[in-house]
């Protein structure tokens, strides 16, 4: 038998688990020692100022770069050994664009899920139950370039879902939004983690987004700083409010930023 049929076998409790990972480019250590995990059931908001590892850590954890130190492990496989079994229950939603614009929103989702074996008929089923309710069912002719940058986000976050994964990553999913788009976002992700029971892992640098009752990794010069649930840092710190946790263990003074609430009816 060989050493990758025996790396894991054991059901894990995480959906993800990242222990002492490092990598540089160059002389420039991106991500130094990182450990953290994901717990299966949860909504993680990995939270990081702009250049704080968040991309390079995605990029290790789908396998764009190879984990040169430490180890991950995706609902117990190990990247190294088992990536075939690791990535296939594995979402993901790029901080970059990554759809077709020439394509219609129907054919960009059925490609996606063909790829991952999942016939016409049972991806065309899939995007009904995922498109339930909103307005983007009745678009689904329309080509890609025809939606608005919140509606592309959000026809993504449908492709990250159209496998089933038990794991969503979602690098800076908002960036360039407007506070309507944002909202818009963060409650579509949030209703489809609970009617799915997937586990999430949210990378942002915007505190709003994130809830009183999500865990929190607080990353920062690819150091991680914190981890735990909101009220665990905050307490930790001993200060009233995740903003005030990131503020102290960072020293970054952030600017106010506008508030999800604040959004316009």
């Amino acid at each position: 038998m060989t050493l990758a049929s025996n790396a894991q076998t054991r059901p894990s409790p995480f959906a993800l688990e990242v222990s002492g990972v490092s990598h540089s480019y160059g002389t420039r250590k991106a991500l130094d020692d990182v450990s953290f995990s994901v717990p299966q059931g949860s909504f993680t908001a990995l939270l990081g100022p702009n250049g704080a590892g968040k991309s390079t850590l995605f990029s290790l954890i789908t396998r764009l770069f190879n984990t040169r130190a430490g180890d991950i492990r995706i609902l117990g496989f190990p990247l190294r050994g088992q990536s075939t079994e690791a990535l296939r229950r594995l979402g993901v939603v790029f901080q970059a664009r990554t759809l077709d614009l020439d394509l219609s929103i129907k054919q960009n989702l059925t490609y996606h899920a063909a790829l991952h074996g999942i016939g016409r008929r049972d991806a065309e089923a899939r995007i009904a139950e995922i498109l339930k309710n909103s307005e983007l069912a009745e678009r689904l002719g329309e080509k890609a370039r025809n939606l608005s940058g919140g509606q592309l986000r959000r026809i993504e976050i449908v492709r990250a879902f159209m496998h089933r994964p038990r794991l969503i990553l979602l690098d800076e999913p908002t960036t360039g939004l407007d506070i309507r788009s944002r909202a818009e976002i963060v409650s579509e992700v949030r209703r489809l983690v609970e009617e799915e029971n997937v586990s999430v892992l949210w990378a942002t640098h915007l505190i709003d987004e994130i809830d009183a009752s999500d865990r929190v990794v607080i990353l920062h010069r690819g150091t991680v700083l914190a981890e735990g649930s909101v009220a665990d840092v905050t307490e930790a710190e001993n200060t009233s409010s995740i903003h005030d946790a990131f503020t102290r263990l960072t020293g970054l003074a952030k600017a106010a930023e506008p508030k999800l609430s604040d959004v316009l009816a």
